[in-house]
């Protein structure tokens, strides 16, 4: 039976939604593409007029893809090379998904995007659809093939591990730009002071290449470690230079709704820096410098118009 244009536009209305399920499943934007149109090619074999409920049938055949996915990830990752980290997304990139809440927001912070990777599958999908898109325990439950109480269970316990993460800040564009703008000031300045004085006593640093661009596997642990890396990661050199292609303009911007630094060369971005930051100061600063995960934020980069100029060039 052929596929009528009315049942292509009921997919395409959902699409936005399921996109940004995928991603906050998956935490690799490439990987949330591939599962929707998975889920598109499965609803072109089905026969849709015995689907009651058409988004009940999206959201099921979308997470239970996800689900196999995250667990063939789980092995994938073992043989990764160095630290597995999410793909950032710029803001305004419609893949993060509702931002009506504090909890939407914070589930799709790069910060909890990290911790669910520690989840359990099953917990990740019940923390998201309950956390961020506010699925009722009998919506999900059908979803999973669970019981409304075994929902219940996994997302509070779901919700305890995320919680156990550091206490994040939430904080506006015009105040993450200030935190980016001085935590620069303190990068650039050659001096590891000014730096600890920014970060937590336990803060950490730690950086994904994914075997193509060099990046340190094993975290720096503690302020003054992680001051004396930023301070040499951000001294201008010919070698970092000719590393990445030119010397790289730096941007401060948003990314997963939190402070970011894009490092830009010739329009094309080689690395985002997410700060995490909490009431003590910035706790973490992980830099994306896989160029596979940072295609999807070039596109969206050079679509945008960057009236400011740079805040440095190293």
């Amino acid at each position: 039976m052929a596929l009528i244009m009315s049942d292509v536009d009921r997919f395409e209305a959902a699409r936005p939604r399921l996109e940004a399920i995928a991603y906050r499943l998956l935490g690799s934007a490439s990987e949330a593409e591939d599962a929707v149109q998975e889920t598109f090619l499965r609803w072109q074999a089905a026969e849709i007029e015995r689907i009651e409920v058409p988004e009940a049938w999206l959201t099921k055949v979308l997470t239970n893809f996800c689900l196999n996915q995250l667990t063939s990830a789980r092995a994938r990752r073992e043989t990764y090379v160095g630290r597995w980290l999410p793909e950032p997304l710029l803001a305004g990139d419609p893949m993060l998904g509702p931002a009506d809440t504090a909890e939407q927001r914070e589930s799709v912070s790069y910060a909890v995007l990290v911790l669910l990777e520690r989840l359990s599958p099953n917990e990740r999908a019940v923390y998201v659809l309950r956390e961020a898109f506010d699925y009722a325990h009998r919506e999900i439950a059908e979803i999973l093939d669970l019981t409304e109480a075994a929902s219940q269970q996994i997302f509070h316990r779901a919700k305890k591990h995320v919680a156990e993460g550091k206490a994040r800040t939430e904080i506006d564009e015009a105040a993450a730009k200030r935190i980016v703008e001085e935590f620069l000031a303190a990068a650039t300045s050659g001096r590891t002071e000014p730096l600890v004085r920014l970060l937590t006593q336990d803060a950490v640093s730690v950086g994904d290449g994914g075997g193509k661009v060099l990046a340190r596997a094993k975290a720096f642990e503690g302020a003054l470690a992680v001051a004396k890396f930023l301070r040499g990661m951000f001294k201008p050199g010919e070698a970092k230079r000719a590393h990445v292609g030119g010397a790289p303009d730096i941007y401060a911007t948003t990314a997963n709704g939190g402070p970011a630094i894009v490092a830009v060369v010739d329009g094309r971005i080689v690395g985002i820096a997410c700060l995490e930051v909490t009431a003590e100061g910035i706790a973490a600063v992980r830099n994306q410098v896989n160029p596979d995960k940072l295609a999807r934020a070039t596109r969206q980069w050079a679509a945008a118009d960057h009236r400011e100029p740079p805040l440095h060039t190293l």
